[in-house]
Formats: structure tokens, C-alpha cells, sequence
């Protein structure tokens, strides 16, 4: 494939954007400091993405009044697609029950039947390991909710293994490709895809902070992680060839603190697309490289701003 048509493929297929929009250090920094009386987050990253990682799912079932909320918000991009994560009671305790399920289903199903769930995502913790049990409970969890779009992104290395791979393409789920520090036998860097939706997630390379569980660090600086254009372009190359096997790819940036995620996220849409990329006011005043990626010249000039 040319890369011409890698580009026309990226702007047709894959779907670039953060995971979550609710971040309190995101104020003014991604968000415009003077927000019009109907602002909300959502619907302002829609006009620079075609995708974004709910994430409150992953905390919470979202109410099917919220999820009809956001898909008003995000209406003006026909483009755009949610991705969730399930609730951790099913990925990380394990002790959900059927009540649980009804309340999963009735925020998703929402977004479901409006077209606009691209992918439910099983986030699993390093900690869970390949071993007999946890294939099995994956597959269980698989069959629970087949009916939707899924994919599974597992961080331990031992995963790395083809009968997984394929039991996963078996399933209909897709497989997560992550960038994450590696540390011990962190899964590493890959390519792989198992189903229609393809999935690549973005945490940074926060290797000091990664595990750390020293209550004086806040959480968030593990995201706290800037990627260079040089670290991204090795996964532009990713992407492309998961979108070639695709009919769907999402690209999460998942480095949130202060934005970070939004910004290597524009750069991955000029990466893939070749194309300048509109970018947020606020943003390109605390991040000056975006300068030479933007669409459009700065509404202010920038010559005294630190």
C-alpha cells in the first residue's frame, strides 16, 4: 500500500483520540479558559477527534441518561465513535454479579443503538497472568457479553502467545496493542489484530512511577508523559498495518496529565494522515511544537507567552 493510500485508509478507518475528558489539570490547558454557558468537554473534543475512551465505565456503570447526554454532545461529528471500558468489578475484582451485568448493559446498549459504540474494552491488570484459570475466565467473560464489540488488553507478557491469539480470533475479540513501560515481563510493543476492531492504547513511558506505590506521588504522574514525534512514528507504522487488517481501528492516547494525550494524539492524525490538524487554542500555548502541525495560525500572537 502506498503511502497515499495509507493516508486516505487513515482518515477513513482509524479513529485517533484520549482516553476520558473529565481532568481537573485539563482547565485551560486543553480546555479554553473563557467557556461559553454551554460548553462541554465531549462535544469540544469531537471537533478534533472521531473517537474517545469512556473511562468512568471502568469506575461506574455510566446511566443510560448520561450516555444519551454524551451522544448529544458529540452529534455534530458523524464520524465519531465511543469505545468503553467494562467495569472493573469484572476485570480487576471479579465479584460482579447478574444485577452488575443489567447495569452495564443498560448504559451501553444505549450507545449501541444510537451507532456509536465502537468497542468495549477489557482491561485486565498486569497482575493477571496466563494460566488455565484466567483463560478460562476470560473466555467466560468473553460469551457474557459476546454481543458486543469487544477487545482485551492484558499487560503481562506471558499473553505473548499464538493459541491466545488465536483463541481470541475464534472468540471475535480484538486484542489490545499497548505502549507501556516495560518492565520485567511487561507485554511489549506490537501489531497484532484478532477481529474487526482494532485497538491500540498509549500509557507513556513513565517507568519510575509506573508501579510505585508510595502514597506521596499522586496517581496521575503516571501518566505524566510526553511522547517525542521520533517515539510515535514506529506506532504510526503500527497502526497502519493493524488498520490493514482491520474495519475499524482506535487509537487511544491514554498520557493525560496536563493534556499530554491530547497532544500526541494530533501528532498521530498528521503522522497517519499526512494532513495539518486543527488544534486547541490553549493547547498550542502550552505546547509550541504543535505550531508546526496546526491547520490554522494562532488567534493570539505567542511571542511573549513563556
Amino acid at each position: 500500500m502506498t503511502h497515499s493510500k495509507t493516508s486516505e485508509a487513515a482518515q477513513k478507518h482509524v479513529r485517533v483520540g484520549p482516553a476520558g475528558w473529565a481532568y481537573a489539570d485539563w482547565k485551560s490547558i486543553v480546555y479554553p479558559k473563557r467557556k461559553p454557558r454551554d460548553f462541554h468537554e465531549a462535544s469540544y473534543l469531537a471537533e478534533y477527534f472521531d473517537t474517545i475512551e469512556i473511562n468512568t465505565s471502568f469506575y461506574q456503570p455510566p446511566s443510560p441518561e448520561h450516555c444519551r447526554q454524551w451522544l448529544e454532545q458529540v452529534a455534530a461529528n458523524p464520524r465519531f465513535l465511543f469505545t468503553a471500558k467494562l467495569w472493573r468489578k469484572f476485570t480487576h475484582d471479579r465479584d460482579a454479579i447478574a444485577e452488575d451485568e443489567r447495569s452495564v448493559r443498560a448504559g451501553f446498549d444505549a450507545l449501541r443503538n444510537a451507532g456509536r459504540l465502537g468497542a468495549v474494552l477489557l482491561q485486565f491488570p498486569f497482575s493477571f497472568h496466563r494460566t488455565p484459570e484466567n483463560v478460562a475466565y476470560l473466555r467466560q467473560l468473553a460469551g457474557q457479553f459476546e454481543d458486543y464489540p469487544l477487545v482485551v488488553e492484558v499487560r503481562h507478557g506471558s499473553w505473548n502467545d499464538k493459541d491466545f491469539y488465536k483463541m481470541l480470533h475464534e472468540l471475535g475479540v480484538g486484542f489490545c496493542n499497548v505502549d507501556q513501560p516495560i518492565i520485567g515481563r511487561s507485554l511489549r510493543p506490537s501489531e497484532v489484530t484478532t477481529a474487526p476492531a482494532g485497538y491500540i492504547r498509549l500509557h507513556g513511558r513513565r517507568y519510575d512511577t509506573w508501579f510505585s506505590d508510595d502514597p506521596e506521588i499522586p496517581s496521575s504522574e503516571r501518566y505524566n508523559y510526553l511522547y517525542s514525534e521520533t517515539e510515535l512514528e514506529p506506532w504510526a507504522e503500527r497502526i497502519r498495518k493493524v488498520d490493514q487488517q482491520s474495519e475499524r481501528t482506535f487509537v487511544v492516547t491514554n498520557n493525560h496529565y496536563q493534556g499530554k494525550s491530547i497532544v500526541n494524539a494530533l501528532q498521530l492524525i498528521r503522522l497517519l494522515t499526512g494532513a495539518k490538524v486543527k488544534v486547541p487554542e490553549s493547547l498550542r500555548l502550552r505546547y509550541p511544537q504543535l505550531e508546526r502541525i496546526a491547520s490554522e495560525p494562532p488567534k493570539e500572537p505567542t511571542l511573549f507567552i513563556p
